[in-house]
């Protein structure tokens, strides 16, 4: 009886949790593709770019293929030690949009990126401008859709998700995961009531006034922080501008990592620079950690559980605890199945659901064990330490 009675309630926990997590995200705003506009102030895209010579020929040449009628690019090459400056000159001498600076050296208190989008800002001449991360990639009416949207929301500062392009194995198997657990950790709905101070902005694609950037002080407000994004944020938001967030997969796409070792080694970064600033979230990592950690050792042996109890003698309450865990399992793979489709890859990549948690819990473990260890990261030749207090 101990058994079934403790096997029931995890059943309701299990339910209660998995609906829970997966109906925390809702984008009610989409942007849609639209014809260019007919007035169309200028945009300067702004995009900084350390060591990435795999990803700025195709992010930029996409800019310049836009339709909207009236852009600038420019392209602060961050200090790179590969051919990312070569290609950009390359390019810009066959368009004049395209604009590539050397960056100078990081200045003591500043953080990479926001000293790149700085120094890129600094020439920048539109009265809007839109931060672009090299690794994303827009379709050719993105940035007239976008603003388009921008305007019917009376928008200040106007971000999109994007749709992540999933190419390996290890990338349709853990990112899924990571992107629920990311969606867990805000709601868009709360972000975008002006009453409320929830606050996020999506790195890879943020589109802002010029005017509304200056006033709040822009990157040197926030020169110090590592999740700019995040940051960048709270200061329009807290200053009493609009913030919103929309879903921008029909417009923009990324290619965040392209290896388990690339992946490993970036959101073991993010997540590790998360729970840096954020000492609080230690708890709410390992508690993630957790779940993701019992979702890959403990389901898939929790029927094996009852059918060894059942074969044992175990009965109709063996019986029921296979029941309940078939249950939780085929609603997990239900579920992870649709998040799949969502993501454009294979639904079958729900049945990796426990590999896909197991690498995903290691990582915030990792993570956790070096902010709480005093250890750092490296990330693209930078190290990142513990905050001093």
């Amino acid at each position: 009886m101990t058994y079934f009675i403790i096997s029931t309630i995890l059943f309701i926990l299990a339910i209660v949790i998995i609906h829970w997590i997966h109906n925390q995200y809702h984008l009610d705003i989409v942007v849609k593709p639209v014809l260019p506009p007919v007035k169309a102030p200028l945009v300067s895209v702004c995009i900084p770019a350390r060591n990435e010579e795999n990803n700025i020929r195709r992010c930029v040449q996409a800019i310049l293929e836009q339709d909207y009628p009236n852009l600038e690019v420019i392209v602060l090459d961050d200090r790179s030690t590969d051919a990312t400056l070569t290609l950009l000159k390359d390019i810009a001498s066959r368009d004049s949009r395209l604009l590539p600076i050397s960056g100078s050296d990081l200045p003591a208190g500043w953080a990479g990126k926001p000293h790149a989008l700085y120094q890129a800002v600094s020439v920048a001449r539109g009265e809007w401008l839109c931060f672009v991360d090299a690794d994303t990639f827009l379709a050719p009416n993105a940035l007239s859709s976008v603003f388009a949207k921008a305007l019917e929301t009376e928008a200040d500062l106007f971000t999109v998700m994007t749709r992540q392009i999933l190419g390996s194995f290890w990338e349709r198997t853990v990112m899924p995961l990571v992107m629920t657990a990311l969606s867990v950790g805000f709601s868009p709905r709360k972000v975008n009531d002006p009453q409320r101070r929830d606050a996020v902005a999506n790195g890879q694609f943020i589109f802002i006034k010029r005017s509304i950037y200056d006033l709040v002080g822009g990157h040197e407000r926030i020169k110090d922080q590592i999740v700019e994004d995040k940051a960048l944020s709270e200061l329009v938001k807290w200053s009493g501008h609009r913030l919103m967030i929309a879903d921008g997969r029909d417009v923009v796409s990324t290619r965040m990592y392209t290896s388990l070792e690339t992946m490993w080694e970036g959101w073991t970064k993010n997540i590790y620079l998360g729970l840096r600033d954020h000492p609080s979230l230690l708890l709410l990592g390992a508690f993630g950690a957790t779940l993701a950690l019992i979702a890959a050792l403990f389901l898939p042996i929790w029927p094996l559980l009852g059918l060894s109890w059942y074969m044992q003698g175990g009965g109709w309450m063996a019986l029921l605890v296979i029941v309940e865990a078939l249950l939780v399992w085929g609603y997990l793979i239900w579920i992870r199945a649709q998040v799949a489709q969502e993501m454009g890859i294979s639904r079958g990549y729900a049945f990796l659901t426990p590999l896909g948690a197991g690498v995903f819990a290691a990582m915030m473990l990792t993570s956790a064990w070096k902010v709480v260890s005093g250890q750092g990261v490296t990330w693209r030749g930078r190290k990142y330490q513990p905050r001093t207090m």
